[in-house]
């Protein structure tokens, strides 16, 4: 006859000092007794080993009971069972991923935020750590609250707390392969590259200012840039050779471009800079996709205009839609990395829309923000550790530097 009677369970959990042997010992005793196992977690923090294990309940568990607790004192561990019926309880809707970056990642900081996730009526089911340097980065698994609702929420808290926190949903998309659309200068590169090429004109600073009001939203993209692209007339294209190799990456640029493409992701750089600069970035990187606009060169010369329509915060979104098209993922499943306002409509047209180090304006309209100076820092928001990172790069080669003791 059929029931809907939940079987009794026995949570048994051992604490102490971690060693081989130490799971192996605990499921031998199990197996033993002929129970069934339900669910198992462990973690080790500094060598200390927390293991959980729910079975059913066998019918003298008193006797199972006393055998765990005497495997417990033989390896030097404390252990607890309980009695109890049925599985976990189903985690409530409303699934979540909540990565938290600091550099330093302090306690109240931690504090805060799993204040705000309880106020908002959800349950960190796990943690797991990410990175431990540069930066530490943790993440959360969530239930219980609508990952727009929650995003709103932290994004605050991590306003005030001076850290970063990301909100995504758990679901395939962050397992599957995506397209990463990246801006080039202040995200991919440090500085921007049309103030490099002014040096060479002589009209470094008034560039700059032009270029600080655009990336605010104070100007028109395409009314700057030929603004400032007619203070470049008379600069020797042979320039652009001499402002390329000047040109700086940013920190952790290299790790998550390679790392990623392990993984099969394409990538793309959509730039209001220019091809001469962009197309050799891609070469070098191995990035799939550049769009950019074109400087007219004539008898060896910037002549200061620009050669067909100019890629702005418009088209850059287009470009996006056009390289998730041609790779065949979806919207949903692209991530758009940028710093000023004409990145805005590509962050909001991305499945993930990420403000990297960006003005204010991009970091209250993005999905979230990275304020580190380490792009490789997007890495821990995928779901991808250090450790891995790392794991990999010695399997390939690439030497890393070793962590802070």
């Amino acid at each position: 006859m059929a029931t809907d009677a939940k079987p009794e369970t026995l949570l048994i959990t051992l604490t102490g000092k971690d060693r081989p042997g130490v799971t192996s010992a605990v499921f031998a005793t199990l197996a033993r007794a002929g129970v069934e196992v339900v669910d198992v977690e462990q973690i080790v923090l500094r060598r200390r080993l927390v293991l959980g294990v729910l079975v059913t309940a066998p019918r003298d568990w008193k006797r199972l009971r006393t055998a765990v607790e005497q495997v417990a004192d033989e390896l030097g561990m404390s252990v607890d069972v309980d009695r109890g019926t049925g599985d976990n309880r189903p985690r409530p809707e409303g699934r979540s991923h909540v990565t938290v970056i600091g550099s330093p990642l302090k306690a109240t900081a931690m504090s805060a935020i799993a204040g705000r996730i309880a106020d908002a009526g959800a349950n960190i089911d796990r943690i797991e750590r990410m990175a431990r340097y540069p930066v530490t980065a943790i993440d959360l698994h969530v239930s219980g609250a609508e990952p727009d609702a929650l995003r709103a929420v932290l994004a605050v808290e991590a306003a005030r707390q001076n850290i970063d926190v990301a909100v995504q949903p758990a679901n395939l998309l962050r397992r599957g392969m995506r397209l990463i659309v990246m801006d080039v200068d202040s995200t991919l590169i440090q500085g921007e590259v049309i103030e490099m090429i002014a040096a060479h004109a002589g009209c470094e600073a008034e560039v700059a200012a032009i270029t600080e009001r655009a990336m605010r939203g104070e100007l028109d993209f395409e009314q700057s840039l030929r603004e400032r692209v007619r203070l470049l007339a008379g600069v020797p294209a042979s320039a652009l050779d001499e402002v390329y190799d000047a040109i700086l990456l940013a920190p952790g640029a290299r790790t998550m471009v390679r790392t990623l493409r392990r993984l099969g992701y394409r990538f793309a750089i959509v730039s209001g800079g220019f091809t001469h600069i962009t197309d050799r970035l891609a070469a070098d990187l191995g990035i799939h996709f550049a769009r950019a606009n074109e400087l007219e060169i004539v008898d060896g010369h910037l002549t200061g205009d620009i050669v067909g329509a100019v890629v702005d915060r418009a088209a850059k979104a287009q470009a996006l839609r056009e390289f998730a098209a041609e790779v065949g993922v979806s919207e949903a499943a692209t991530i758009a990395i940028g710093d000023g306002a004409n990145d805005l409509d590509m962050l909001n047209a991305a499945g993930l829309g990420i403000a990297y180090n960006a003005k204010p304006l991009v970091r209250d309209a993005a999905d979230t923000s990275v304020n580190v100076p380490y792009l490789d820092a997007i890495l821990y928001l995928l779901g991808i550790s250090r450790e891995e990172i790392e794991a990999a790069d010695a399997e390939a080669g690439f030497v890393t530097p070793a962590p802070p003791v």
